[in-house]
């Protein structure tokens, strides 16, 4: 093994969520489910906070430059308690399929086996899910990824960590109130459609 993997893989190890304690895992890279996301703002950039486009409920928010990782993605909630962190997703900066390799090895020797095949039968996406709960009854889902080639996935290997029973609370918050606010508009008849501007010439 390369001097420069090897020292990689030791650095993994200090950013894996540790579950020695045998607490399902809540955080990597710096970042915590369930907490706010201003509590990190200096690893947030801050300016780049959107919404989610088929999900409203949830918005999307990227990270600044972290040890070990390419860059971050996390979704915060916009409904039940705006800000709070859901998911936490994080590419490696090492793309390897070797590294992806050592990563599961990793995993496996901290959480055991996975509970879930999540890749393609192809394994051109190669991925593998584990699933627990905490002493708060909180559903928390773990994702290792190694990407061969995709066209909705870049290259290389990615770790998702996300906290379920949050995200539905920030759907249901924002079902609760969309449909309090149709009850207050009145429905108004829809306008004819123009053809000529949905019919091709």
């Amino acid at each position: 093994m390369k001097r420069g993997v090897y020292i990689s893989l030791i650095c993994m190890l200090f950013l894996l969520p540790d579950t020695s304690s045998g607490e399902a895992p809540h955080q990597i890279g710096g970042f915590a489910l369930g907490r706010q996301m201003t509590e990190f703002a200096d690893r947030l950039k801050m300016d780049t906070l959107l919404p989610l486009r088929h999900s409203k409920f949830i918005q999307e928010i990227e990270t600044s430059e972290l040890a070990g990782f390419k860059y971050g993605l996390i979704w915060v909630g916009s409904c039940a308690e705006p800000g709070r962190i859901v998911r936490i997703r994080l590419k490696y900066a090492d793309p390897s399929k070797n590294f992806y390799k050592q990563l599961l090895k990793h995993y496996k020797k901290r959480f055991g086996d996975p509970s879930e095949w999540k890749g393609d039968p192809f394994h051109i996406v190669i991925a593998w899910k584990w699933s627990s709960v905490d002493k708060d009854n909180n559903r928390i889902s773990l994702m290792l990824q190694h990407n061969t080639r995709d066209e909705d996935e870049s290259i290389g290997n990615s770790v998702k960590l996300t906290m379920w029973n949050l995200i539905e609370d920030e759907r249901e918050c924002f079902e609760k109130k969309t449909a309090a606010e149709t009850k207050k508009t009145k429905r108004k008849k829809p306008p004819q459609p123009d053809w000529e501007v949905l019919i091709p010439h």
